[in-house]
């Protein structure tokens, strides 16, 4: 049975699953980044938004520069391979655009916090984070004693957002969402959220999906929009779709490190353009053809038929 009423572009589904005030995790390690929601959201001009991401990345530099976010969740900030956010540093450091709380834990026990949001349970037990100096500075970490072993252990408390928002290389019409490569945290942050987005790549036919159940990441059931949206995840990347823009990850150190070349970009790349669709073409086709990877297919199993 087909679920039509999940579809909706994402201007729609930002609209109707995204309020001021909320809490936000959009899902991606490195990988499958939700670059086009997040524009959208500075679109749609959502403030006091709570962000969460295991790695911030460009997405919440550009949403923290554009005035959305009133507080940080995360493990590690920063432009990987090149150094800092910028403006993620001015709202912290200056309090531009305006000011902003952090809550910084390591990458596991971010997840570890996911994964109980996700399993309904009521914290989750981690060793690494015992010695170091982030029980100084986030008292949601909390110490407590093993029942069974008496020794000392950290836990940390479940993360349920408001809205998980993902992005996927494919799903069917009725959402059920499959990804290949790095799955990161997009199953846990879809069973944790109360709202969840999805874009894809494309939608393909029920049969595609049931051709190869395994890759099946997140079911239907859970999704609440789905949103075909090609490119949405640039400059991050999708893998078997298009590469990582490198060149737009150095790029964009120079432009966040100057607050009038930051409020140029999201004025030409993001308030200038009404979609992803104007946006990808504004890249034009060098761009997108240099992105373009080689086909590299897996081999065929076969999973019987009875």
């Amino acid at each position: 049975m087909l679920v039509d009423d999940k579809l909706m572009t994402m201007k729609e589904a930002i609209k109707k699953f995204v309020h001021d005030g909320d809490t936000i995790y959009m899902a991606g390690f490195t990988h499958l980044i939700p670059f086009s929601a997040g524009h959208e959201i500075i679109r749609q001009k959502m403030r006091n938004l709570t962000l969460i991401r295991p790695t911030p990345d460009l997405i919440y530099d550009q949403m923290i520069a554009a005035g959305c976010a009133k507080k940080l969740i995360f493990s590690w900030a920063g432009n990987p391979g090149v150094g800092s956010l910028h403006a993620f540093r001015r709202a912290v450091e200056k309090g531009y655009p305006n000011k902003i709380e952090i809550e910084e834990y390591t990458h596991f026990a971010l997840i570890s916090s996911l994964l109980a949001g996700a399993m309904n349970i009521p914290f989750f037990p981690i060793k690494s984070i015992r010695g170091s100096d982030l029980l100084k500075y986030n008292h949601k970490i909390k110490v407590i004693e093993c029942p069974y072993t008496g020794q000392e252990v950290c836990v940390v408390p479940p993360l349920n957002p408001d809205v998980a928002i993902l992005h996927a290389q494919r799903a069917d019409r009725n959402g059920n969402v499959q990804v290949w490569g790095i799955i990161g945290d997009h199953k846990e942050a879809a069973f944790a959220a109360k709202r969840v987005i999805v874009s894809v790549e494309e939608i393909v036919d029920e049969y595609v999906v049931r051709s190869d159940p395994n890759r099946t990441l997140i079911p239907y059931f859970v999704v609440d929009a789905l949103v075909e949206e090609p490119w949405a995840a640039h400059p991050s990347y999708a893998q078997g779709y298009y590469d990582r823009d490198n060149d737009f990850y150095i790029e964009w150190d120079k432009i966040s490190s100057d607050v009038n070349l930051l409020e140029k970009y999201l004025e030409e790349w993001v308030y200038g353009v009404e979609n992803r669709a104007e946006y990808v073409k504004k890249l034009g086709a060098e761009k997108l053809m240099k992105l373009k990877p080689k086909n590299f297919y897996s081999i065929a199993i076969n999973y019987g038929l009875y």
